[in-house]
């Protein structure tokens, strides 16, 4: 059986080789080491490797773990947040990636602004119109982003995106490819840097990072497979 210090060497390993194929610095891209379902004790396997960053799906699990472990690693919400989970989660992380509504923008600015918090986040896009996943459509995007650049308390650091699940990663590089083209087109659009991209999971990340990802998150390749898995937008 591999140990997790084992599948954390190969995975940067596999990073490494992926920016190199797309002439990137490999210190540019963000592993996120996604720790859902499984306990502190199993992730301090991994910090005892020195990783420290994290992605948690579920508040309630995150205000658990926490806590728990080493004060120094930078946990990321990765999952679909409720307007009221926002108050417990954002003195909890630095970034949430999926911010899928503009409702749900301006409950994060509120809220920042009460706990005077400067919280930075990427906007989720559904590019495929997925019933089963949130996010905005390219088009509704375009259109609500000038609200969003108006919220004063949240930066925006790019795009995050879940396309749907193929088993041939080369069939979701189009997706990819697509999300870095519409984080272009705001960028060109209302004259701002949007420097982040976050895609690419356990069977598809290399291919994400070659077009362009700046953040993966990666869960069961690191720590194995999951006995649960209480969502379909599986990290």
């Amino acid at each position: 059986m591999t140990s997790i210090s084992e599948s954390y060497e190969l995975i940067k390993s596999q990073i490494e080789c992926a920016a190199g194929n797309s002439g990137r610095d490999a210190e540019a891209i963000d592993l996120i080491a996604v720790s859902k379902t499984w306990p502190a004790e199993t992730v301090s396997e991994l910090v005892e490797c020195g990783h420290k960053l994290f992605g948690e799906n579920k508040v309630q699990e995150l205000e658990v773990k926490a806590p728990s472990l080493p004060s120094s690693l930078r946990w990321h919400f990765i999952g679909h947040l409720q307007k009221n989970k926002v108050r417990k989660v954002l003195p909890l992380v630095e970034t949430i990636h999926s911010v899928d509504s503009l409702e749900i923008a301006e409950r994060i600015n509120t809220i920042a602004s009460d706990l005077g918090l400067f919280p930075t986040i990427y906007v989720q896009v559904n590019h495929a119109r997925e019933s089963t996943k949130f996010g905005f459509s390219p088009e509704e995007l375009t259109r609500s982003f000038d609200s969003l650049l108006q919220l004063d308390r949240i930066e925006i650091e790019g795009l995050m995106i879940i396309p749907p699940f193929d088993p041939d990663p080369e069939k979701v590089r189009p997706k990819f490819a697509a999300a870095r083209n519409l984080r272009d087109e705001l960028e060109q659009i209302n004259v701002i840097k949007l420097p982040g991209l976050s895609m690419g999971m356990s069977h598809d990340f290399h291919v994400a990072i070659e077009e362009g990802s700046t953040s993966v998150r990666v869960g069961s390749s690191i720590f194995g497979k999951r006995k649960v898995i209480k969502s379909n937008q599986k990290h």
